[in-house]
């Protein structure tokens, strides 16, 4: 794994150095210093503050995050807070969430990240409190079957929505589908140079390019493209199982636990979140649930 990245399971891509940030304007810094929420510029007045609990959170990566609170995670994290008997500080960040760790939890700026995969080995993770999966998105009408990557089928997509650097792209390699789509994935981020950079695919534009039937498939990490499924009933999700290989035979994981984060050193913190979590468990599964999300329970330890 590249040093300061996160995996793409987390909405973060291990192939790519992604090094994107808007810089924050004046009017959000004066925001800041007045709501609760801080940007990631602000240096936040409640670091010492056992009664808050500073999160580390996008500003703009729906369905994730979004500084109108909206994110599911933003749910889950105010959840997580009230189960500690904390106050939720969401600390503001425009970068990319892949920064988190780096810019935010590393600097002391926040103390918590929300969704990160079990055993992330850059942060101490807690015991994983939902498992993830990609999946495929289709039409309801399509005449195609698709259930897996052995599906006859998946052949005749075209073009298919995948997000490049995650294990979509390496199945979809495998089948010798890549150069018949790497050029309408592209067009899914306005061509953008990738080159020390991360453009992130529009999770609603490459679901809505299937409903409107300008793809016939797509791929996708279920937390990132449940919510615009979901307010589509032209649309389906499929689970995708857990059972592929590369042509070398080395397992290709599409199923993820994910995780609460901390800094290594916050042993005691983490210690909290770890008795806490089975009194929320079933908000946080409402949440996922209302989300549209679907979630097995976590694997047990190996």
């Amino acid at each position: 794994m590249a040093p300061e990245l996160e995996t793409a399971h987390s909405r973060t891509f291990v192939s790519h150095l992604w090094q994107v940030a808007a810089a924050i304007s004046v009017s959000l810094f004066a925001l800041a210093a007045f709501n609760p929420s801080m940007s990631d510029d602000a240096k936040p007045a409640s670091a010492e503050d056992k009664n808050v609990l500073r999160v580390c959170a996008a500003a703009k990566e729906l369905p994730y995050s979004a500084d109108d609170e909206s994110g599911f995670e933003n749910k889950i994290a105010k959840i997580l807070a009230d189960s500690l008997g904390r106050k939720a500080e969401f600390v503001w960040s425009q970068k990319d969430a892949i920064y988190a760790v780096r810019d935010q939890l590393d600097k002391n700026l926040c103390d918590v990240i929300i969704g990160t995969d079990t055993n992330d080995p850059r942060v101490l993770t807690s015991k994983p409190y939902y498992r993830a999966a990609y999946v495929f998105i289709q039409r309801k009408d399509s005449p195609l079957k698709i259930d897996s990557f052995d599906s006859p089928d998946i052949v005749k997509a075209n073009p298919i929505g995948f997000v490049q650097g995650t294990p979509a792209e390496t199945m979809i390699t495998k089948l010798d589908l890549y150069n018949d789509n790497i050029n309408y994935v592209s067009s899914l981020t306005n061509f953008k140079d990738k080159r020390n950079s991360y453009t992130r695919v529009p999770p609603d534009r490459m679901v809505g390019e299937v409903a409107s039937g300008k793809s016939e498939l797509a791929i996708g990490f279920a937390p990132e493209v449940a919510r615009y499924v979901k307010a589509n009933d032209a649309l389906k999700l499929t689970v995708i199982p857990d059972n592929n290989v590369r042509d070398d035979g080395q397992r290709v994981p599409f199923h993820f636990d994910q995780s609460f984060a901390v800094r290594k050193d916050e042993k005691d913190l983490m210690a909290a979140i770890n008795t806490a979590l089975p009194g929320i468990q079933k908000k946080i599964d409402a949440v996922l649930k209302d989300e549209g999300i679907p979630f097995e329970a976590p694997q047990p330890p190996t």
